[in-house]
């Protein structure tokens, strides 16, 4: 099984800028869809952005459009969440995710990384 490993978060004051990485190993990198989700205690762990697996394509969710920046490198086997203009609403667990499966087809993200805290203050 895959295994993805986040890292980069922490407390940053209102304004400021982030940049969460996910190291994965097991499968190869370069074959998954891989997407950021966050979730707040009490609410839905929601899609924040999303690559396909050349990099090519991407998607973001409206609240970060604009603001943040998914990326990857397939040969160090890494995604990137580039955080930029960051709000207290922003604040959250931050999750990175791997699917074997087309970024246009619907489909569960079936992998999980342990998740990164990220605390914007006002």
């Amino acid at each position: 099984q895959v295994q993805l490993v986040e890292s980069g978060g922490g407390l940053v004051q209102a304004g400021g800028s982030l940049r969460l990485s996910c190291a994965a190993s097991g499968r190869a990198f370069s074959s998954y869809t891989m997407g950021w989700f966050r979730q707040v205690p009490g609410k839905e762990r929601d899609l924040v952005a999303a690559i396909s697996w050349s990099g090519s394509n991407t998607y973001y969710a409206n609240a970060v459009k604009g603001r943040f920046t998914i990326s990857r490198d397939n040969a160090k086997n890494t995604v990137y969440l580039q955080m930029n203009s960051l709000k207290p609403e922003d604040t959250a667990v931050y999750y990175c995710a791997a699917r074997l499966t087309p970024m246009s087809t619907p489909a569960n993200y079936n992998y999980w990384g342990q998740g990164t805290q990220v605390t914007v203050s006002s």
